[in-house]
């Protein structure tokens, strides 16, 4: 199975070009599930037809023949005075290869006039065994990191009430959580380096299994779009999963970064992607990722 984890800096810079880069790398990656972050959702188009809104991810939906869910922020007035324009709605999407079984969505704990972030639930029905899938997006603020704690308990307290009970494969939580690798809110995350956030759930860090070496800053100088930031290049991007289930279910077999050059002239968004591919029930993968294009 192979999972993606996109950060895709929702209406900012020349997102009508990144739009189709970003479609190209999808493309190209072929996944099977995809947790998107800063998603936009133009208001008021489509809301006869409920499903078929303006919306990036039922758009990246479409045209890569998936499934797909999405889940609003719940404070997006911040964000939409960013870009002077209160009729685009932001939220977190997941992009799936089979139909999503069950969903859910919260809002996480922010400080007071700190913008909306959110976590989104899809139970993902894969062969074999029900996937139940997480993506959520953190506070960026530098000094937050006390405040990401305190997401990171409501998302752990969110994964144990959806982790799909015994269906025998592991959750996998995807998301930008703005925070270094060593920090205590991705150390609490996956509860093997401190005492994890819900008694006995611990989640490894997918990173821990790439080639020494290999590039991982998912924000990173090298991108126009971040270069005024003056750095550091870090990882802040992650993919989590819980203890492999029976026969080495959701086992880390590969992972690496994408979306990390521009497409055609253009970079896709100002963060790097992270691919993860897991071990499934042996079950061949389709190429095409042929799915009904559904939103859920």
């Amino acid at each position: 199975m192979r999972v993606v984890t996109w950060n895709l800096w929702w209406r900012f810079g020349p997102w009508q070009e990144r739009q189709k880069a970003i479609l190209a790398v999808l493309r190209e990656l072929r996944p099977d599930v995809v947790g998107l972050q800063e998603v936009w959702e133009q208001e008021g188009e489509g809301e006869a037809s409920g499903t078929n809104r303006d919306n990036l991810a039922g758009w990246l939906a479409r045209e890569l023949g998936m499934h797909w869910t999405w889940g609003e922020y719940g404070d997006p007035e911040r964000w939409q005075r960013r870009i002077g324009d209160p009729g685009v709605r932001i939220g977190i999407a997941v992009l799936s290869r089979w139909p999503v079984l069950e969903r859910d969505a919260i809002g996480l704990p922010t400080a007071e006039g700190g913008s909306g972030r959110g976590a989104l639930y899809a139970l993902l029905d894969a062969p074999g065994a029900p996937v139940p899938f997480f993506t959520a997006h953190l506070s960026s603020e530098t000094a937050a990191s006390a405040q990401r704690c305190r997401q990171v308990t409501a998302l752990s307290e969110f994964v144990s009430r959806h982790r799909g009970g015994d269906t025998g494969h592991p959750p996998v939580i995807t998301g930008d959580f703005n925070a270094w690798p060593d920090s205590d809110e991705i150390r609490l995350l996956g509860g093997y380096k401190t005492a994890p956030a819900v008694p006995g759930q611990c989640f490894f860090d997918v990173w821990e299994y790439a080639e020494p070496g290999a590039p991982s800053a998912t924000w990173d100088l090298a991108n126009p779009y971040v270069a005024g930031s003056y750095g550091p290049s870090v990882r802040v991007d992650y993919i989590h999963v819980g203890p492999p289930g029976p026969g080495g279910l959701g086992h880390v077999r590969a992972v690496r970064r994408a979306g990390d050059g521009p497409v055609d002239g253009v970079w896709p968004s100002d963060h790097a992607a992270v691919v993860a591919d897991l071990a499934d029930d042996g079950a061949a993968r389709d190429p095409s990722g042929a799915g009904a294009g559904v939103g859920v």
